[in-house]
């Protein structure tokens, strides 16, 4: 599904990834960690499509597509879907007309119809109960007044509606306590299958006991420098990352 070779990137004169590469299979779930200022957000930013990043070397393809000369809607449109580590407000914009919107944007690109009103408000009710959202929170303004932990379900629900073939999580997990985190991990659970596969990028070892990982990668220095399963999650909770880096020296 996702082929990253030998990718290269940074912002203004900064290198920040330097040769990453990464190779994610429909039905498997990935989680990216390493300590700060190691390039997982620019990862998952360049994936994406972000314009603030520029890539230097290497490529990315997605089924079988080089992605990289793709504008970011268009990424989107063709299955890939990032949530924010810190999501935007949009005051006057309900939480419901936003997804329509970007579900009826999603389908004209395909050269589809708009989906009819029926079935869009038959699915949100479907996935609003999924994720055990109140239906009073579909009306807010999207995102404005929100707890932290609102933001992120409401980033699981535009998921859960958009249904991406590739859901990239960037921390996820920040600023959440332990009622929140069960959520947000339980619909992650609920929505991942054979068909779609996600990236979780996270410092913490907590979020993976909730949403288990196939692979775990360790960043360091714009580079993927190991790889393993859950329980190389546990051992960096253990050791953190200082024996990593001293693996590289010798």
């Amino acid at each position: 599904m996702l082929q990253i070779k030998n990718l290269h990137a940074g912002v203004e004169d900064k290198d920040i990834l330097k040769g990453v590469n990464l190779v994610v299979n429909p039905g498997e779930v990935h989680a990216i960690m390493g300590p700060n200022g190691s390039g997982k957000s620019t990862l998952s930013s360049v994936i994406a499509g972000n314009e603030n990043f520029k890539v230097t070397q290497g490529s990315v393809f997605f089924e079988g597509e080089d992605i990289l000369e793709l504008d970011p809607d268009e990424r989107a449109h063709k299955g890939v879907f990032l949530s924010f580590q810190y999501p935007v407000e949009i005051p006057g914009v309900s939480v419901t007309n936003f997804i329509k919107t970007a579900i009826n944007e999603t389908r004209k690109a395909k050269g589809l119809k708009d989906m009819p009103a029926s079935e869009m408000l038959k699915m949100i009710k479907e996935k609003a109960d999924l994720l055990e959202i109140d239906r009073k929170f579909l009306s807010r303004s999207l995102n404005e007044g929100f707890s932290g932990g609102e933001k992120k379900r409401n980033e699981i629900f535009q998921m859960a509606m958009l249904e991406p073939k590739l859901a990239i999580l960037d921390e996820t997990d920040s600023g959440l306590d332990i009622d929140a985190l069960k959520i947000v991990a339980n619909g992650v659970n609920k929505l991942k299958n054979k068909d779609n596969a996600v990236i979780l990028i996270t410092h913490y070892q907590r979020l993976l006991d909730y949403i288990i990982p196939d692979f775990v990668h360790v960043l360091i220095d714009g580079k993927i420098v190991k790889s393993g399963t859950k329980e190389l999650a546990h051992e960096l909770e253990e050791k953190g990352y200082d024996w990593i880096k001293e693996e590289l020296v010798k």
